[in-house]
């Protein structure tokens, strides 16, 4: 269901930046927005804050607002089955549809975006209930992937207008925020994307990594990282590479059925003790065989946390010239092997984990092997 919106972006050498502060609302489309909502919150300990459906007075959908520290999804489910929610669920499966951010000024955002070659898939519009005003629209991305531009200052309601509030705390783990959000994208269509995120929102290539770097004997892929000047927004893009087997990028494209976002990086400021609790709560890991950790010590020198408690967590260590990292990825959270999330903990350096690369992707290719689509 891609909906071919997308027209090449206006070459700029330095774009201006949008006015985009900040990650302000990812939203999934699923097959049943009631479980995937009780999912997050016992799994993960999101708190379900707010509502909209049939008794709010929203007939076609209904939707559930999770929060946990500075992180807000929203799972919408259709109620029909001819519904785009159902549609979109039919030809991807759960998985995100809209990466929101939150801006300064949404009327120069919009205009400033339009004027750049972005497709508006929905006008500026203003929302209003006793809580006050949000200011939204919405442009294509790579796929059926949008991003919503929120304007909310003075916005005292539980999350916009049209939701109610709806209390079902959590045992939070100790997520914080969205650290960044990766993209696959086709074979050469890397390059285009980088294009738009520079010449539309005015965003710059933090990161690069080519085959040298993300490889192992059977696959391999390349990425960009698109990030805003102050670090907040961080949008990796991929796409496959050639390789023995099939790229884990591009079992992800088989199975989406499009480009979409393969997964969510989330940072904590305890990663032992984040998932240690996500383990207990039943979230599946990533592993990797305990071999990793045999020279880790000489590889990344010392840290802070003990080094057992992370070998039997199977939490991944890396270090660049500006601190370390420690990560872990969990197994795809739905049927087909598509998205999944990423646990990140920074000490100091702003990196992605390269020193990991092999490791991790040798575990994901076992387990493309287990499921039979190398």
């Amino acid at each position: 269901m891609i909906q071919h919106l997308e027209r090449e972006a206006m070459p700029s050498s330095q774009q201006s930046e949008l006015p985009v502060l900040d990650f302000q609302t990812i939203e999934f489309y699923v097959g049943n927005a009631k479980q995937a909502a009780l999912y997050y919150n016992k799994l993960f300990g999101f708190d379900i804050v707010a509502y909209r459906g049939p008794e709010t007075g929203h007939r076609d959908s209904c939707s559930y607002v999770l929060r946990q520290n500075n992180i807000q999804f929203v799972m919408t489910g259709a109620l029909q089955p001819d519904h785009p929610v159902a549609q979109h669920v039919h030809q991807h499966g759960d998985g995100v549809k809209d990466i929101g951010f939150a801006v300064s000024d949404l009327n120069q955002t919009i205009e400033l975006a339009s004027r750049r070659g972005a497709v508006v898939t929905h006008s500026a519009a203003s929302l209003a209930d006793e809580g006050g005003v949000v200011h939204k629209a919405t442009i294509a991305t790579y796929g059926d992937t949008t991003h919503t531009f929120f304007e909310c200052e003075g916005y005292h309601g539980v999350c916009e207008p049209g939701f109610e509030p709806r209390h079902l705390p959590a045992n939070p783990v100790g997520l914080q925020r969205v650290d960044h959000i990766v993209g696959n994208v086709e074979k050469g269509r890397m390059e285009h994307w980088v294009r738009f995120y520079e010449n539309v929102f005015g965003f710059r290539v933090f990161r690069s990594f080519d085959q040298s770097d993300i490889s192992t004997q059977y696959s391999s892929l390349v990425s960009k990282v698109m990030s805003n000047a102050s670090g907040t927004i961080k949008l990796p893009i991929n796409e496959p590479a050639e390789g023995v087997w099939k790229s884990q990028i591009q079992e992800y494209l088989d199975f989406y059925g499009s480009p979409g976002v393969q997964h969510i990086a989330i940072s904590t400021h305890n990663i032992i003790e984040t998932v240690d609790a996500l383990r207990a709560n039943g979230v599946d890991f990533m592993t990797v065989p305990q071999t990793y950790y045999d020279s880790i010590a000489e590889r990344v020198g010392e840290i802070r946390e003990p080094l057992q408690a992370l070998a039997d967590l199977g939490i991944l260590i890396d270090r660049d010239e500006e601190g370390y990292l420690l990560q872990i990825f969990t197994q795809p959270v739905q049927d087909r092997p598509t998205f999944f999330f990423e646990i990140i903990q920074r000490a100091g350096s702003e990196g992605f984990g390269k020193g990991n690369f092999k490791a991790l992707f040798e575990a994901i290719e076992r387990d493309q092997a287990r499921r039979g689509n190398v």
